[in-house]
């Protein structure tokens, strides 16, 4: 699960992912900017919610997105290890290379992923309600935000009025990576605390309970309420 895709597995990735049905689904370089957004966030998020919407929402089942379980299975595999590399670039303290797939005319546009990123904050909102309205760190998401909303339906939602020139789009870009560092260090101490919430509550669910009456754990052969639970229950 730790093996970074080769550039076939990412192909193979891509194809499979091209062949979900709903207008909502994502493509790679959607997904690879959804993935930054959710492992950058303080909450959690089960692969069971965020798979949904990969495949553009609704249930998980679909007859017509595999063309067998083998396939399947693939998609799986390939899909956390994706994820998986994601984490590993976000950790690195270099430069961060998203995905970003050329278009028809052989261009880097980089809108597909600051969609994918934007899905990811529409998960949690009130994390990023917050980081929008932090002075200080708040700017590392505008290049995002300009390029997701850039062909927004909305003309109201569009940060520029005139095209996007190649000088402008390339700061973007660099901007976009450099956001997204800065994003992951500025909820790394929420996603610590998030992480040690998990772990206690999970010590405490496996830690058996002991009943009033119940033998001591101690071995004393007294009960629980008259040996060690005597401090606790008094």
């Amino acid at each position: 699960m730790n093996t970074p895709l080769s550039e076939a597995e990412y192909e193979k990735l891509e194809s499979i992912l091209s062949q979900f049905q709903n207008k909502k689904a994502m493509n790679l370089e959607e997904v690879d900017g959804f993935f930054t957004a959710l492992i950058c966030s303080p909450e959690m998020i089960p692969p069971s919610v965020y798979l949904q919407e990969v495949r553009g929402g609704g249930e998980m089942s679909d007859e017509n997105a595999f063309n067998d379980i083998q396939e399947a299975k693939e998609f799986m595999g390939l899909i956390m290890r994706h994820w998986n590399a994601v984490v590993r670039r976000l950790s690195d303290d270099e430069v961060f290379s998203p995905i970003l797939r050329e278009d028809t005319d052989g261009n880097v546009k980089g809108n597909d992923w600051a969609k994918g990123f934007v899905r990811g904050m529409k998960q949690h909102q009130p994390d990023w309600s917050e980081l929008l309205d932090d002075e200080e760190n708040g700017g590392a998401l505008v290049a995002i935000l300009a390029l997701a909303y850039e062909h927004d339906p909305d003309p109201e939602m569009r940060p520029y009025k005139e095209p996007v020139s190649d000088e402008r789009r390339e700061q973007l870009l660099a901007g976009l990576s450099a956001g997204a560092m800065q994003i992951h260090k500025y909820f790394a101490k929420r996603r610590r605390e998030m992480v040690n919430r998990i772990t206690e509550r999970t010590f405490r669910r496996e830690t058996p309970k002991i009943g009033r009456n119940q033998p001591c754990p101690c071995g004393s052969g007294r009960k629980y309420k008259r040996c060690c639970g005597n401090a606790i229950l008094n």
